[in-house]
């Protein structure tokens, strides 16, 4: 009976230095990327990427023709992003920085969160297809992302998690901020989520702060997308407005928002007609549909007595 080889295993750091020395590496490279909007390029090696990647496999799997080859061009990965890619499927790990991760992962080589498509059908597509070509990356980049959270980082990383699905992910970030509502208020990456990723946070009974505060922030957010997408203040605001609970406002100052409305349209007419039902009425189910939970951080007043849903 034969007897079983021995596996003799060498030293890890040694392998992973020598390996290391090759990201972006013009020596013995055959392929090279052009990355980001600035071009820069990048050097790989083909049998390596394509053993460790699965998309990297299918996207170099033709032969090379004679003469130089040309380069890839994946103008929409931003270059740091892409050479943390390069850094793990060279050796296994990758050194992650708050800033890089921030935006490149998920993103790197699937475009940004505003050049994909966001159909269903496609958005589950590109979920899929992420999922696949970074595994247990994708996984160590979401952690990491989910460890290092805070007020300025918070809204960019819950984009990412609406955009692509990712649960686990948006759970975090919706907690993260109900805990610091008031400080993520005032931050630009509120500012620049899109609707569905506002719409979680306008549905917490949980966010610390107050109604009128949040009616603010709910306009400069409005504004800012109307701007940018040179659409009416209105326009943009209508996915979500109907989640601010007007009723839990005085009638103070329900008449200023209702002045200010006039002159900058935000909100639609019949929903403040709504919270001026339950004024009169005196009761939260007075007019259908109209919210009348307190969040965490709602303020007392007066007519709040009379509100049958008191936070729990």
């Amino acid at each position: 009976m034969e007897t079983p080889g021995l596996v003799v295993h060498g030293e890890a750091e040694p392998f992973s230095t020598a390996l290391r020395s090759l990201i972006n590496n013009p020596l013995y490279s055959d392929v090279r990327f052009v990355v980001g909007q600035e071009r820069q390029e990048v050097f790989a090696h083909r049998c390596l990427l394509a053993c460790r990647c699965n998309f990297f496999q299918r996207l170099l799997s033709s032969e090379p023709g004679p003469g130089v080859p040309s380069p890839v061009v994946l103008s929409t990965v931003p270059a740091e992003a892409f050479l943390v890619v390069l850094e793990f499927l060279y050796t296994n790990s990758a050194k992650l920085q708050r800033h890089s991760v921030t935006i490149s992962f998920p993103l790197p080589l699937m475009g940004t969160v505003h050049t994909l498509p966001h159909t269903p059908a496609n958005l589950e597509r590109n979920v899929h297809q992420y999922r696949k070509k970074y595994g247990y990356l994708s996984q160590l980049c979401l952690e990491f992302v989910v460890k290092a959270l805070d007020v300025e980082l918070v809204c960019e990383a819950l984009q990412v998690a609406v955009t692509f699905g990712l649960g686990h992910l948006q759970e975090r970030c919706v907690a993260f901020i109900e805990a610091h509502s008031q400080e993520t208020l005032r931050t630009r990456g509120f500012l620049e989520l899109s609707a569905p990723a506002l719409l979680p946070l306008l549905r917490s009974d949980k966010l610390c702060v107050d109604e009128a505060e949040l009616v603010l922030a709910a306009r400069s957010w409005a504004r800012v997308g109307a701007a940018v997408l040179e659409r009416p203040v209105a326009e943009v605001a209508a996915p979500v407005v109907r989640e601010l609970r007007l009723a839990l406002l005085a009638p103070a100052e329900l008449s200023a928002l209702e002045e200010q409305n006039r002159r900058e349209p935000l909100i639609p007419v019949e929903q403040i007609v709504e919270a001026w039902k339950c004024h009169a009425l005196r009761r939260g189910d007075a007019a259908r549909g109209t919210p009348c939970r307190r969040r965490r951080g709602t303020l007392p007043r007066e007519h709040h007595r009379f509100l049958d849903l008191p936070f729990k």
